[in-house]
């Protein structure tokens, strides 16, 4: 953009130079620009009296006197000038000003000076209004590129400082001890309780399109998650995920103890929300905690997931009851062992233990595992014939589901630490 507006031609309104006239009111347009800002951007009444009085008042000011010289001499403001207000935008955005007040500040600035003098313009003036309306405009036009830059670049670093602080007061909690140092540093009240979730998250249906940006499917389905958690929270929610899943801290005001079924089924209904709103399957596992053990619900709920997905439960809320039996199985003891070693046929074949636990997690329907591994239908059941036919177990038969549960989380155990037996 050019750094002139209509260079060396002075406006007149009435025989009288434009400029000289806003000079001449400039004393009391700076107060009746702070009043109108008080009384029609309810974020400007609500700062400091002495604050209004002074700091805001002098801004004003400078902005009138600033465009006083843009009608004098034809020059849009200079680099000094817009780095000023670049710093007044961040203070604002430090204080918590919305950005919109903050820009609203200068153009009513602009109106109340336009007011002023066009009421002195004469028919004969036309040219000269046309030329106060071409520089106002070129002016507010780079003021409002100068407010933006300074606001985002404030809230930016304010962001970035504070995402910091929150992602040391997660890792504090996930250590253990006490996290009260890293919550006063984050500036967060440590809830009575934290709902403890470890996510499982399946594709957005974008990420198994060919010839769709694969990363930016993942991004857009975790920034709706994030937003979505974030805006069903009172208090502020803590998370580590990535595109297939992670953690996340649910502040409560209940004690952990008091967690019971109509919690459950908040938070039942919370997750299926969750995954309407992201596009994707969620399975999540959670437990409720003090701070100070959230270090070992976080270990508990990640054990949990891997169980309920082992054993080939679907999407939904899981806690550690409604895998007990699954749970305790996949333990380290001589029965994991032999679970586990009941689908040793199988350790060379991953399509076949993929099919048993899509299989099992789609509730028998074939149709509907065909369509999550995107094969046909006569495929699952070419597998699971084959997997029945080297294990000795079917997973169409009622006797044999709860084993073939047990064998895949025992398996997964096993598997995790160390070789799962021949």
């Amino acid at each position: 953009m050019s750094n002139t507006a209509d260079r060396g031609s002075t406006p007149h309104f009435g025989g009288i130079p434009v400029h000289q006239r806003l000079l001449a009111a400039a004393a009391v347009l700076a107060p009746a620009v702070t009043a109108r800002l008080v009384e029609q951007l309810p974020a400007y009444g609500e700062l400091p009296s002495e604050q209004l009085r002074g700091e805001v008042t002098k801004e004003v000011d400078r902005g009138i006197r600033a465009f006083i010289e843009v009608l004098r001499l034809g020059e849009l403001p200079g680099p000094d000038e817009l780095a000023r207000i670049r710093e007044s935008s961040a203070r604002r955005a430090d204080e918590g000003v919305p950005l919109e007040a903050v820009v609203g500040a200068y153009h009513f600035g602009a109106e109340e000076c336009a007011a002023r003098v066009l009421a002195a313009a004469e028919p004969g003036d036309l040219p000269d209004v046309l030329l106060v309306q071409h520089r106002l405009l070129g002016y507010l036009r780079l003021v409002s590129s100068a407010v933006a830059a300074g606001y985002v670049q404030e809230r930016q670093t304010a962001l970035g400082d504070e995402q910091v602080a929150r992602q040391s007061l997660l890792s504090r909690l996930l250590e253990g001890g006490d996290p009260q140092a890293a919550a006063d540093r984050a500036g967060i009240l440590l809830p009575p309780c934290y709902l403890v979730l470890g996510i499982a998250i399946g594709p957005h249906p974008d990420e198994l399109l060919p010839g769709v940006n694969h990363a930016v499917a993942t991004r857009r389905k975790l920034r709706r998650l994030r937003h979505e958690v974030q805006r069903q929270t009172t208090g502020v929610a803590l998370s580590a995920l990535s595109g297939d899943g992670g953690l996340v801290l649910l502040p409560s005001a209940a004690a952990a103890a008091d967690f019971g079924g109509p919690d459950r089924e908040r938070l039942a209904r919370l997750v299926e929300h969750l995954g309407r709103m992201c596009g994707a399957d969620l399975l999540v596992a959670a437990a409720a905690a003090a701070p100070d053990g959230v270090a070992d619900a976080a270990r508990l709920v990640g054990e949990v997931r891997e169980v309920a997905e082992a054993s080939g439960r679907g999407p939904g809320l899981y806690l550690l009851d409604d895998v007990l039996l699954e749970y305790q199985l996949s333990r380290p003891s001589p029965a994991r062992d032999g679970l586990a070693a009941l689908l040793g046929p199988l350790t060379r074949r991953p399509e076949l233990l993929d099919t048993l636990r899509t299989f099992l997690a789609s509730g028998l329907d074939r149709r509907l595992a065909a369509a999550r591994l995107q094969v046909h239908p006569n495929t699952v059941d070419y597998r699971l014939r084959r997997a029945s036919e080297l294990s000795g177990l079917d997973a169409s038969r009622g006797a044999d589901q709860l084993t073939l549960r047990a064998a895949l989380a025992a398996h997964d155990a096993a598997r995790r630490g160390g070789p799962a037996p021949a």
